[in-house]
């Protein structure tokens, strides 16, 4: 997805810096919660919020981790371990509906994306759609994006 506006969103995460470690906590080494997001710089224009969480270093390819998306356009917060009332989660590639934290394979650390994108409608998929029936549904109504990064590896 590339926005077609200037401006970013902001995407921060009190659990980790931007380009920091993961937590255990929010892998499958540990309790596989998704930490906290929290978004700001949103357009005024935003009706809609979608999020997609992904291992670009995957062996098989890119990895999707998390999709959220018909997020209202006010959530400037995703909690810890929860997605927001109203909310809906698509299938990740671990073929389950909802998050699926870092699990890569022993080794170097992973990168984990979270993008964040603001939408001019709200995304109305059910609950278990896939990462690319949201990104067709997205297409055209990207207002911004913002991105954080986190690293997570396994030991050998």
């Amino acid at each position: 997805m590339h926005t077609s506006a200037s401006a970013g969103l902001t995407v921060v995460s009190q659990d980790f810096p931007d380009h920091g470690a993961i937590p255990q906590k929010f892998t499958c080494d540990g309790e596989n919660l998704p930490p906290q997001i929290s978004i700001a710089d949103v357009p005024s224009k935003t009706l809609g919020l979608a999020l997609i969480m992904e291992d670009p270093d995957a062996p098989g390819g890119t990895f999707t981790h998390w999709i959220v998306f018909h997020l209202p356009a006010q959530v400037r917060l995703l909690s810890q371990g929860t997605a927001p009332q109203g909310a809906r989660q698509g299938r990740n590639d671990f073929d389950k509906t909802g998050y699926g934290g870092p699990c890569p394979p022993p080794g170097r650390a992973h990168h984990y994306l979270f993008h964040v994108y603001a939408l001019d409608r709200q995304i109305e998929l059910p609950d278990g759609a896939t990462r690319k029936d949201l990104e067709q549904a997205m297409k055209g109504h990207v207002l911004a994006e913002g991105s954080l990064t986190g690293l997570y590896g396994r030991r050998q």
